[in-house]
């Protein structure tokens, strides 16, 4: 499926959309600030930001997984405390992240920038495309584009990557690398590309309820896996046009989404390990996740203020309490493949500071402060 646009004309849309939605991003609910001390946006985000920068890479420290590379849980992070930088005009922050960056510019650390066809891998190109956002480097907008265009090396019959394996992980790595090529470019076919992948996740993963399954063949509502795909709609929708023709489909699967993750919020202000068990612990890392999407649509005005501005706060007051004091969140569930009993997901050991917990959380803050 190919979309015919007026290339000129949607560039100007796009762009006037984009910029406009960046502007209404700066309106500050009223459930979105007043923080107590210690726990607004700006606060906590440096705190976790600083976290990351003296954290060596798992390639340094686990020899066996050398070949690996750098690994999407550091990309991802990268990618937040970025944006923290950036909105909170931390010139200092900033600079740090960009030069933690400059060895895989050249050899022999631009080996340890994986080429292999994986979701994993190519979400990579994010953190370079936002270096060039920030910094107009041209080595960082090539090596970024050269990722997000591999993705779509090899389609399927239907236009979507053959990376796409239909587990909800997928719908924030692709997505987000897509969406960033579209922020450093404005070429309209990286959001036609996310775009047509979301759609086609919400037609065949969600439920009823407006939850995810883990995958097509396990069928557990896992907390951090719908938190990607919570997470990855939000992020595409930030920049995708008005009058883009897929998205009022993926605006409604995402409100659809939202509407079941208000219905299940635990009363500690988080979501659970398996989201609709109310006899699973609360984990962090998927609740860092739905509170992001969360404060994204209520400043973006898709969600109602009313009824999902205190469920946000609410969330994000509940995560800043589960840091401990070197800005390590606790109770995240460790790295999980798909599961095929509900004591697989219940009995995932939890751990804190792990990167899949550290992401969303500067994610979270990033949008608090747009």
């Amino acid at each position: 499926m190919r979309f015919l646009f007026a290339n000129s004309l949607l560039m100007l849309a796009a762009s006037l959309v984009f910029v406009g939605r960046a502007i209404a991003d700066e309106s500050h609910s009223k459930y979105f600030s007043d923080w107590p001390d210690g726990a607004s946006p700006a606060v906590v985000g440096k705190r976790i930001a600083e976290n990351l920068i003296p954290r060596k890479f798992r390639f340094e420290t686990m020899p066996e997984k050398a070949s690996i590379g750098v690994i999407y849980p550091e990309i991802i992070s990268w990618y937040g405390a970025l944006t923290v930088a950036k909105l909170t005009d931390d010139k200092d922050l900033q600079e740090r992240l960009v030069k933690r960056f400059d060895r895989f510019l050249s050899e022999p650390d631009a080996q340890r920038i994986s080429r292999k066809g994986h979701v994993d891998f190519r979400v990579f190109g994010a953190v370079p495309l936002e270096i060039f956002i920030q910094t107009k480097d041209p080595r960082c907008k090539d090596l970024g584009l050269s990722l997000a265009d591999a993705q779509w090396e090899k389609t399927t019959p239907d236009g979507i990557t053959e990376e796409a394996r239909y587990w909800i992980d997928d719908m924030y790595m692709i997505p987000l690398v897509q969406t960033q090529a579209f922020r450093a470019t404005g070429d309209i076919k990286y959001l036609d590309r996310a775009a047509l992948t979301m759609t086609a996740y919400f037609a065949k993963m969600q439920e009823p309820n407006g939850l995810f399954y883990h995958g097509t063949n396990a069928h557990f509502f896992w907390g951090r896996g719908n938190g990607w795909m919570a997470a990855g709609s939000a992020e595409l929708l930030r920049s995708l046009p008005e009058s883009h023709p897929l998205r009022a489909g993926i605006l409604a699967g995402y409100r659809k989404m939202m509407a079941g993750l208000l219905a299940n919020q635990a009363e500690n202000g988080m979501w659970r390990q398996l989201v609709d068990k109310p006899e699973s612990w609360t984990e962090t890392s998927g609740s860092a996740m739905f509170a992001f999407s969360m404060v994204t649509g209520v400043k973006s005005g898709w969600l109602d203020e009313e009824s999902y501005g205190p469920a946000a706060r609410k969330a994000w007051l509940a995560l800043v309490a589960n840091l401990d004091e070197n800005a390590n969140l606790k109770e995240v569930c460790i790295g999980t493949d798909k599961g095929f009993s509900e004591e697989f997901y219940l009995n995932r050991p939890r751990t804190a500071g792990d990167l899949h917990g550290q992401s969303p959380m500067l994610w979270t803050a990033s949008a608090l402060l747009r």
